[in-house]
């Protein structure tokens, strides 16, 4: 049997070029969380451009100066607000902290007031499996009760980085300034210490990449965004009437994760809240939860078709394997991660996937 060296050569080398591609943005990925305040600052000189070139217009400054009066008005915003988040997350962590026990016996409690209120009998279901059921929601409970635990102290560990964050948000805004203002002298460098032909290909996937990804989780971004203030103007507008919000911006950046992953959304924490307070007998919280959710749904509605342009063009189920694999390799900041390598490579390999990735791999052409 002759076997085909050349054939099976690019085989291997396809094989490979995808591999290196997968490591290249898995490493890039990791560079970006190690050099965070650099990944802020871009995306803040993004958003912050046209606000720039609009007050040069205006003003007749030059781009230094008006990119110093951008970043000032933003920064003391932005802090001004960071402060405010810490403060409030610091306060509604420890008291969460302390009444967790507490909670965590009502929640025991009115599981087994259901399970004993449940006509077993009538179905001959076994002693046994009552008490396994019983067990098993104080398992679950518990695991619940210890995630939130270390999430907790978590949050409350990071907030309570003083020096570290301070120093963050220095580099950030120093780093911004010197992006927004030498953006031209910057790129002439990358492309000044890169390969003629590196500088090719990869501004066409950088174009590419920006064009479709780039857009879409801007566009995503200010979705986030709005529901998140919406949520949190809503839940503080109920803690101070008095109704059962205790933890207002606790409950608000929750909800506001969720509603940052593809095919999930802020319904999947509002519903069930609002069912579970109905249950409870606080029919109002209910309402008023149910009520926020509808405004959120028609704020969406009437916001997003006129920010995204288009949909990033790949299945749910996809999406979920993505998220549920970078849930796998990276805990829950996965769940955000994955989605993002998977569009990102589907731009990649864009040819690759349209032809057939098998078929493209193993062809003899």
């Amino acid at each position: 049997m002759i076997i085909d060296m050349g054939y099976w050569t690019k085989v291997f080398k396809r094989i490979f070029i995808i591999a290196i591609t997968i490591l290249f943005i898995y490493l890039v990925l990791k560079m970006a969380v190690f050099y965070m305040p650099f990944l802020i600052a871009f995306i803040i000189s993004l958003i912050i451009e046209p606000l720039i070139k609009f007050t040069v217009k205006k003003t007749k400054l030059t781009r230094k100066v008006s990119a110093i009066i951008v970043l000032v008005v933003i920064f003391s915003i932005l802090i001004g607000l960071l402060i405010w988040g810490i403060t409030s997350i610091i306060t509604e962590s420890n008291h969460l902290l302390e009444m967790l026990n507490e909670y965590f016996e009502k929640a025991y409690s009115f599981i087994n007031g259901y399970i004993s209120k449940f006509e077993f009998d009538k179905i001959q279901i076994p002693e046994e499996i009552k008490n396994i059921v019983s067990e098993s929601s104080f398992d679950f409970l518990e695991t619940i009760s210890v995630a939130l635990k270390n999430l907790l102290n978590s949050l409350i560990n990071a907030t309570t980085k003083i020096p570290e964050i301070g120093i963050n948000i220095i580099i950030t805004i120093l780093a911004t300034y010197f992006v927004c203002t030498d953006r031209l002298y910057i790129l002439d460098q990358i492309e000044h210490h890169m390969p003629q032909k590196w500088v090719k290909k990869i501004g066409i996937h950088l174009r590419e990449i920006i064009s479709s990804l780039g857009s879409y989780l801007k566009a995503e971004a200010i979705l986030i965004l709005i529901a998140f203030i919406i949520v949190t103007i809503g839940l503080f507008i109920f803690n101070i009437v008095g109704l059962n919000v205790q933890y207002p911006l606790l409950a608000a950046i929750g909800i506001g994760f969720v509603d940052a992953l593809p095919i999930l959304g802020s319904g999947t924490v509002l519903v069930p809240w609002a069912v579970i307070s109905a249950i409870n007998g606080d029919l109002t919280l209910a309402i008023c939860i149910i009520g926020l959710y509808v405004v959120l749904i028609i704020t969406r509605q009437l916001i997003e078709p006129k920010i995204v342009s288009k949909h990033i063009g790949i299945h749910p189920i996809f999406t979920l394997i993505a998220m549920y694999t970078g849930f796998k390799v990276s805990g829950i900041i996965g769940l955000l991660i994955g989605p993002i390598i998977l569009i990102i490579l589907k731009n990649i390999f864009a040819t690759l996937i349209d032809n057939g990735i098998i078929k493209t791999i193993f062809d003899r052409k």
